[in-house]
C-alpha cells in the first residue's frame, strides 16, 4: 500500500512569508519529517516560495526570531533608514562581548561607525551619514544584510 502524502500546508506557508516581512530576512526554511519547506525574497529568477521534499530525520527547524533590537509591536519607518551598502554579515559590535556601537535613543555624529559588515573576510565601518537620534535598529547582531537593506534610522 501506498503512504498517504500529507498536503502542503499554505497556513504555514504564508505565516513564514510574514516572518520574513516583519523580521527583514530574506529566507527561512523549516523541516518536518520528509518535508521541507524554504520560502525567500528578492530573488530575480528563482520562485518566491517552494517546496523540496527530502528524506530526513531531523526536527523541524526552529524558526528565526525577530531582531531584539526591534519591537515587533509598530513596525519602525524606513524612511530615514541607512541601508545596507553590501552584502554580508552584520556585528553591532567591534568584538565579541564588546559593547554595541549604538543602541536605540543614541545620539550619533555624522561619520560615526553605526555597525560593522563583515563581507569577504574584510570588517567593513559603516558611517552615518548624517547626525542625528537612533530610533530603530533593524539588524541584530550576527544578521545576514542584503545591499540596499535598511539597517538602522536616524532621525
Amino acid at each position: 500500500m501506498a503512504d498517504k502524502k500529507p498536503g502542503i500546508d499554505k497556513r504555514l506557508i504564508r505565516d513564514l512569508a510574514d516572518i520574513l516581512n516583519q523580521t527583514n530576512l530574506t529566507e527561512i526554511e523549516v523541516e518536518q519529517d520528509d518535508l521541507r519547506i524554504r520560502v525567500s525574497r528578492g530573488m530575480a529568477v528563482a520562485p518566491a516560495m517552494h517546496h523540496v521534499m527530502a528524506p530526513s530525520a531531523a526536527p523541524v527547524a526552529a524558526v528565526a526570531a525577530p531582531p531584539a533590537a526591534v519591537s515587533m509591536a509598530a513596525k519602525p519607518d524606513t524612511t530615514n533608514a541607512v541601508t545596507s551598502p553590501m552584502v554580508g554579515t552584520a556585528y553591532r559590535s567591534p568584538s565579541p562581548g564588546a559593547d554595541s556601537f549604538i543602541d536605540i535613543g543614541s545620539s550619533v555624529k555624522e561619520g560615526q561607525t553605526l555597525l560593522i559588515i563583515e563581507a569577504m573576510k574584510t570588517m567593513n565601518q559603516i558611517p552615518a551619514p548624517r547626525a542625528g537620534k537612533v530610533t530603530a535598529i533593524l539588524v541584530d547582531n550576527g544578521d545576514p544584510v542584503e545591499f540596499g537593506q535598511p539597517l538602522v534610522v536616524i532621525e
